[in-house]
């Protein structure tokens, strides 16, 4: 029973966390599009990296086109 009782307290505080996150994320994608297309991006290669950098198709209009030119990574703003 204690510990049915824990598993769901667990599972609510977490999807509570969940909400809070995707709130976070809502707002921030809202606030500059294009520094959180950079951040996600950053977040896939991170990904990639764990794998051991498998080989993987990575198009121009994700990670490269901040490598190209940098400016288009701009500063999240305030």
């Amino acid at each position: 029973m204690i510990l049915a009782d824990a598993e769901r307290d667990a599972l609510r505080v977490r999807g509570e966390g969940d909400a809070i996150a995707t709130q976070t994320y809502a707002r921030a994608y809202s606030k500059n599009p294009e520094f959180y297309a950079f951040y996600r991006s950053l977040q896939a290669l991170r990904a990639l990296a764990r794998q051991g950098w498998r080989p993987a198709v990575v198009t121009p209009t994700g990670f490269l086109q901040y490598l190209k030119d940098p400016s288009k990574a701009a500063a999240p703003r305030r």
